[in-house]
């Protein structure tokens, strides 16, 4: 436990991981755009870090799903202890040469790992990639994702992809929570003994699954 990245300690203990997305009021009125926030809690709602993207306002408006972005993740004393950055890329199958890769750092400046897109016709999937860029776990979305009235989960799946060992859930949170304010709320379960790092490549994930898929679909209502 002494070999961990400096603020990722608690992730050793937790097999769920809550991501709940901050109301914007002025996103809420206007509908414009605004810089996601995020509080990430564990299993009994008690916050463990809180997350702010940065980017500016061409990228939100303009780009919103596909838009480059950093998300700098603190502990409750205001440390920077996780760094996502995903550049701007394609999100079409159509374009296999050039899909979704997202980098985690934590501390801010070492990579942990990496979210990359694998190119499917028919499913979403991914695949979970350690410093190295060696593979670790795969990722693997419905065929629909609109997720009507009930929550839509994406599997965690072993390299072989014949078992399941978790998942990142979108929580349907009801009509008029998605309608007025499209906000996200997320859930990560994975096992307790899984690497630190790892959990903070999957809360990655997490993000890039949000915004891929769930930016503006206000779940399918």
């Amino acid at each position: 436990i002494h070999n961990l990245p400096p603020g990722l300690e608690y992730l050793n203990q937790l097999d769920r991981i809550i991501i709940h997305q901050q109301v914007e009021l002025l996103e809420a009125i206007l509908g414009t755009e605004t810089s996601s926030k995020y509080e990430i809690k564990n299993h009994l709602g008690e916050r463990v870090y809180f997350a702010v993207e940065e980017n500016d306002c061409f990228d939100r408006n303009l780009c919103s799903p596909i838009r480059s972005f950093t998300i700098r993740i603190a502990d409750n004393t205001g440390r920077e202890v996780i760094t996502v950055n995903r550049p701007l890329r394609c999100n079409s199958c159509w374009f296999p040469c050039f899909l979704q890769e997202l980098e985690v750092q934590s501390p801010p400046g070492t990579i942990v790992g990496y979210v990359v897109q694998n190119w499917d016709p028919f499913l979403p999937k991914f695949t979970i990639q350690n410093e190295s860029k060696e593979d670790v776990l795969k990722i693997i979305g419905p065929y629909a994702t609109c997720g009507c009235f009930e929550d839509v989960d994406f599997e965690v799946k072993a390299l072989n992809e014949m078992s399941t060992i978790g998942k990142i859930s979108k929580y349907w949170s009801g009509f008029v929570n998605n309608v007025f304010t499209n906000t996200a709320n997320f859930g990560i379960q994975v096992p307790v003994d899984l690497d630190v790092r790892i959990k903070a490549v999957m809360i990655g994930a997490c993000f890039l699954i949000d915004l891929m898929f769930f930016e503006n679909s206000l779940d399918g209502l």
